[in-house]
């Protein structure tokens, strides 16, 4: 009998690339350039979730035109930032661990696929990954689970032959929404005790802590 694919799910941002920070940084000169100040420490607890929430969960609700400014400021911000993108340690090593083991890894972010442009190069793994999501593969992305059941259908696999792994609560969040084991990483900056309260199996430090400790992983030991 044949044994199944396995897939491993992973979010970009916090968790294999050392982003959230810049993504703090641009929202923070983004919301100023719009006459409001925000604590950057209330923009971190709020990266990952879906933009249009972000936005509605740190100013309150604005109009249609006020959102769109907001988000293309912070958009031309980041841009401007992208050049201190890099990855965490680890990163490459493990990506090619888990493909030469067989394993599928997709990249299930909800990032736009401008930013995903300025991302993929610093990952520089692409031999080793089999897929991606952007944010135009789904109307809302996380913490709704649209985006990791994208990405299970890019990888061919059901929820049971996958594993999400990502570096915020919404992450966490979304993956059990679709039925998706999660596993978090504290390199986003988020507590490892929000990180499992939102459903995370384990968590571990790094991509480098993950990749010692794959043999924890039950679908990957």
């Amino acid at each position: 009998m044949t044994t199944p694919p396995v897939a491993v799910l992973f979010d970009i941002d916090g968790t294999l690339v050392d982003s959230n920070y810049l993504h703090v940084e641009a929202w923070q000169h983004a919301f100023r350039d719009m006459g409001v100040e925000v604590d950057a420490w209330r923009i971190h607890r709020s990266i990952g979730q879906d933009g249009d929430q972000l936005i509605e969960s740190l100013v309150g609700e604005r109009d249609g035109g006020w959102t769109a400014k907001a988000t293309e400021l912070n958009s031309t911000y980041y841009t401007e930032l992208a050049p201190r993108l890099r990855t965490f340690d680890g990163v490459g090593g493990l990506l090619h661990t888990l493909s030469e083991r067989g394993v599928i890894i997709v990249l299930a972010t909800s990032a736009p696929q401008e930013e995903l442009d300025l991302l993929l190069p610093v990952i520089d793994a692409d031999d080793a990954i089999h897929a991606t999501t952007n944010a135009d593969d789904v109307d809302t992305a996380k913490p709704e689970p649209d985006i990791v059941r994208v990405a299970l259908s890019r990888a061919g696999v059901d929820a049971d032959h996958a594993i999400f792994v990502g570096d915020s609560a919404w992450d966490m969040k979304a993956a059990v929404r679709a039925g998706v084991t999660p596993y978090g990483v504290l390199s986003g900056g988020i507590s490892g005790d929000l990180l499992t309260d939102a459903g995370a199996r384990a968590v571990f430090d790094d991509p480098a802590d993950l990749l010692d400790r794959l043999h924890e992983i039950t679908l990957l030991g």
